[in-house]
């Protein structure tokens, strides 16, 4: 029997109690207690076989072997007393703490002790029989079946001896002598397992309904399994998380979502379309609005102002093209001049090293001293060689790039840069042109909007307000076509001054070389014939004369119209045309005439024809609003009448 007072003596000591602490820290697998506390040894053999016989089983005649150590044997062990204030009670059944020593190798035979508890005592099969065999564990198992209780044995028995392997959170026992035991967590099952082949015997008693043979095995819940793929699909879900924001981070952005196009938008759009930092965002903005075809007639005026807006950022382009195209000459003039500066140093050391080869200073160097200063100076050479053939690559480039520049140059130079800043002009006045024409163009499609409308709605208030608006439209119209006569008029007459200056030029290289060849002749007269000073003043003033003369002949076809013989031959079919046509055609139709007779003239010749004879042909407007019409008229005949 084991004493009863002997549990609450080791509580009670604290130096007891600091042994078994420390037997557990060094993986003992048992508890040191004092073995003069037990009133029976296990180690005695005698005391061991009257114990089996006291069951009723044979004792196995093990003379001088140790079965189990006097440690694991605790008196009265109580697994919920706490053995110190604010410290859990130590578990039994924990490896290394508790009365279940640790799980030994495989390869090591099992050595089971005897476990004593409050109400019973557990008592290990032979270590020669084989281990009890189980089931395949379920997953996720939680509960055990436990068979072989004795018949009398209660759930605060059963409670006592599992407790110890974890906490317990259901026991559902039968009258046929077993139950499941279900814990807290998964690994308390293994523990549990462990006690699977002990004799349990309560008390003292030697009764067949005290003892029984325990067989633990593991047990299918439907509980345990739930519960398992409870983890299983939260652990899925996490994975799917985990990898989901893996994608997510390693995903390129996605642009930025393209507004709807409204008026308000459209405004905002022009603004950011004039910043400079906002303006790549803008233009893709634009970009998607007319692919998707938000241009018609109300917007297009909208949409050719950002469009003009785009346009102007070209130039802000080729200044900084030409900002970088300057760093660049920069940087290749100082690359220039640092390999200059290499060259000149690898000039000095290799002069050195001719220095040192000289019989003055040579002879006074070592055999080995030489070898290496005669392999220094050829590969300082190699180097200076190469360095210099880069510069001269360099400065060849340089030289062609001047040449191509000198060639480009001409002594007419002057006379093209002229010519250009006048075209340039000219075509920056062609644009304004045209965009004016685009803003009528706009201007007329509001007013055909603005008259359906009209047609459609009752005279009220707001077709009041309707007629102001288109008042005020048809005379920003008017205005407008003011402005745009009065820009083809200035375009006409810069056209006509660029022709002049051409004719001028061509006139003046002709005179120049005639005169030229006048002096060459003047020369060799009076080289041959030894004419006087007053002869060739008067060559002098006769070739002033004729210079004075071709002038005047310039003025006279300058003053004359026609050209060719192909704008006399267009004078004439269009003066037919319009002779037909008495009250006048527009430049369209006309054109649509000349046309068949001739594919490749265009209505702007045309047109800068008719202006150039005003006293031939005149132009009308016609129309009111938006049947406004500009026609020609042919007026010839009037004029030969008035005179």
């Amino acid at each position: 029997m084991v004493d009863a007072a002997g549990f609450e003596s080791v509580a009670q000591c604290p130096r007891e109690l600091h042994q078994m602490m420390a037997a557990a820290a060094d993986g003992l697998g048992s508890i040191a207690l004092d073995t003069t506390q037990l009133n029976m040894s296990v180690t005695d053999p005698t005391a061991w076989a009257t114990a089996m016989n006291n069951l009723g089983m044979v004792p196995v005649g093990l003379p001088g072997q140790q079965l189990v150590s006097d440690s694991i044997c605790v008196p009265g062990f109580d697994p919920g007393l706490n053995m110190m204030t604010g410290i859990t009670p130590i578990n039994p059944m924990i490896p290394g703490l508790g009365l279940v020593p640790p799980p030994p190798p495989t390869e090591v035979a099992v050595v089971k002790e005897i476990i004593h508890c409050k109400s019973c005592t557990l008592f290990p099969q032979n270590p020669n029989l084989p281990p009890p065999s189980t089931r395949e564990r379920p997953p996720g198992c939680k509960t055990v079946f436990v068979g072989g209780l004795p018949e009398n044995a209660t759930e605060e028995i059963i409670q006592e001896v599992f407790e110890q392997c974890g906490d317990i959170t259901a026991i559902r026992k039968s009258k046929k002598n077993f139950c499941h035991i279900r814990f807290a967590e998964e690994f308390m099952v293994d523990k549990a397992i462990y006690l699977s082949g002990y004799r349990m015997r309560l008390g003292s008693s030697t009764d067949k309904k005290d003892s029984g043979r325990l067989h633990v095995d593991f047990a299918q819940a439907r509980d345990d399994f739930y519960e398992w793929e409870c983890k299983q699909r939260m652990r899925a879900r996490e994975e799917r998380h985990r990898r989901k924001l893996e994608e997510d981070r390693l995903r390129p952005p996605s642009p930025p979502a393209i507004m709807h196009y409204s008026e308000h938008e459209a405004a905002l759009l022009a603004d950011k379309l004039k910043d400079d930092s906002k303006f790549s965002e803008a233009i893709t903005v634009l970009l998607s609005w007319i692919e998707r075809g938000e241009v018609n007639r109300r917007s297009a005026n909208q949409f050719y102002s950002m469009v003009q807006s785009a346009n102007s950022h070209v130039r802000r382009l080729m200044n900084e093209k030409a900002t970088h195209e300057q760093e660049m000459e920069e940087a290749k003039e100082n690359f220039k001049n640092a390999l200059t500066g290499i060259l000149t140093q690898f000039e000095q050391i290799v002069a050195v090293f001719n220095a040192s080869t000289r019989q003055k200073a040579w002879d006074h160097f070592s055999k080995a001293q030489r070898k290496n200063i005669d392999i220094w100076r050829k590969h300082s050479e190699e180097l200076r060689n190469a360095q210099s053939e880069q510069l001269m690559g360099i400065r060849r480039e340089e030289e062609m790039e001047m040449s191509d520049d000198e060639n480009c140059d001409s002594p007419t130079k002057k006379m093209r840069v002229d010519e250009s800043a006048l075209a340039a002009q000219a075509y920056a006045l062609k644009e304004e042109n045209d965009s004016l024409r685009w803003q009528l163009d706009a201007y007329r499609n509001e007013v055909e909007l603005l008259k359906q409308e009209k047609e459609q709605l009752f005279r009220t208030e707001e077709n009041l307000t309707k007629d102001q608006q288109l008042q005020f439209l048809q005379q920003t119209m008017q205005g407008m076509q003011q402005q745009l006569l009065a820009i083809q008029e200035e375009l006409n007459n810069k056209k006509s001054e660029l022709e002049q200056a051409k004719e001028e030029q061509s006139h003046t290289q002709a005179l120049l070389k005639v005169l030229q060849e006048q002096l060459k002749g003047t020369k060799d007269l009076v080289e041959t014939n030894g004419h006087s000073h007053e002869d060739a003043n008067e060559i002098n003033v006769l070739t002033v004369a004729l210079v004075n003369q071709d002038r005047e002949n310039n003025t006279e076809k300058r003053s004359q119209g026609l050209k060719s013989e192909k704008e006399a031959l267009l004078i004439g079919i269009i003066s037919t045309f319009l002779h037909v046509h008495p009250f006048g055609a527009n430049i369209e139709y006309l054109w649509s005439y000349m046309q068949q007779l001739d594919s490749k003239i265009s209505a702007n010749e045309i047109e800068m024809l008719l202006m150039r004879l005003p006293r031939m042909f005149k132009q009308e407007f016609t129309g009111v609003g938006a049947t406004l019409e500009k026609r020609w008229k042919l007026c010839a005949f009037e004029g030969i009448k008035t005179t």
